[in-house]
């Protein structure tokens, strides 16, 4: 945590930094907090789960541990993955499960200051509006901080 000192030589603003783990889906950066993050894998095989909601890629075997792993652009309202294109694994432990999120590329991980943290503008569509909860601006983009339990579904 970090103070702001005014003139007078006192705090005014307290300021925390936060960690995000990157990746990109169809072109857009976007993070979760690395506190969710169990670990970064390359492709997977996924075994099908018949019945299952849509973004449900299906379930992956990590050293025994059952994962259930989430399309990220399907859950996302984005277009498909290339058929050519693998796809990587971000793992988060979440309310004492495991899931895998299918991201097109992962990223590094991103300091952000609390008060870098923009609100979600109303405009967006209503779908992102709801798993977003803030954007920050980056040097040459945006970066969208997305709500773990709203892009699983649990929240």
């Amino acid at each position: 945590m970090t103070a702001i000192a005014n003139k007078t030589g006192r705090s005014k603003k307290k300021v925390t930094t936060n960690q995000y783990v990157s990746f990109w889906v169809d072109g857009q950066l976007l993070g979760v907090p690395v506190s969710d993050v169990q670990e970064v894998l390359n492709a997977q095989h996924i075994a099908r789960t018949p019945r299952s909601k849509p973004e449900i890629a299906g379930l992956l075997n990590l050293r025994g541990q059952i994962v259930t792993a989430v399309d990220l652009r399907k859950s996302l309202g984005l277009p498909p993955r290339e058929e050519d294109k693998k796809s990587m694994n971000v793992v988060l432990r979440f309310r004492g499960e495991s899931f895998s999120l299918l991201v097109d590329e992962v990223g590094e991980v991103i300091d952000v200051a609390s008060t870098e943290t923009l609100p979600v503008p109303r405009t967006l569509d209503a779908h992102w509006l709801k798993v977003t909860t803030g954007i920050v601006r980056l040097k040459d983009r945006l970066f969208i901080i997305l709500d773990v339990a709203a892009v699983l579904g649990l929240s």
